[in-house]
């Protein structure tokens, strides 16, 4: 009986232990203000590729460190963003107007993303590859998809993300938007970048 007993104990306390190095591991972040910042929405038209910029957003994270060691990241247990569509801003106002009609942003003023899922392998040089699942929602139309972010840990402790995801506008319910009474028709093919700077 005394036997049962001390190993229930024991497991008992391997798990509080377990629990709480896990819980000390991680870290909440968010995203600041940073010259660093930007998303680009991009495609191709009937004239010239084009492209759609803006470093204004929001977005926070719950990164997890080993304990005790907060250059080496090894989980993502939570990420959002949110982007108003009408700080995406090209060199041509008509399209960005057209733009923003096509995106609906009287209604859906905000393109966001939610993470689902995450698994993360270290490269080298404090740069790690997430291969991540989540929700993206654009036009008030949700999709999943995965997306490969490669992070990097920088020495003032703020992490680096940056990625690339391609997509299709008609994936969205999204008519692709034209130009100068039509005659720059864009293509259904974009591409969105982005670069975050996260800080504890």
């Amino acid at each position: 009986m005394k036997n049962i007993i001390s190993y229930g104990f024991i497991l008992k306390v391997v798990f509080m232990m377990a629990f709480s190095h896990n819980l000390g591991a991680q870290s909440a972040y968010k995203i600041v203000k940073s010259t660093h910042n930007s998303m680009k929405l991009s495609g191709t038209s009937s004239l010239h590729d084009w492209d759609m910029k803006t470093g204004v957003f929001t977005g926070s994270a719950q990164f997890g460190f080993n304990s005790g060691n907060e250059d080496k990241l090894t989980a993502l247990q939570s990420l959002t963003f949110s982007l108003p569509v009408e700080h995406l801003k090209s060199d041509k106002k008509g399209l960005d107007n057209n733009a923003y009609k096509a995106l609906k942003s009287d209604r859906f003023a905000n393109i966001v993303y939610k993470l689902k899922s995450a698994t993360v392998s270290a490269e080298k040089d404090n740069k790690y590859l997430v291969k991540t699942k989540g929700s993206l929602s654009i036009a008030g139309v949700t999709k999943e998809i995965a997306l490969d972010v490669y992070c990097v840990v920088n020495k003032d402790a703020t992490i680096t993300s940056t990625g690339s995801y391609k997509m299709k506008m008609s994936d969205y319910k999204i008519k692709p938007p034209s130009f100068m009474f039509g005659a720059m028709k864009t293509g259904d093919n974009i591409t969105l970048d982005f670069t975050l700077v996260y800080e504890k």
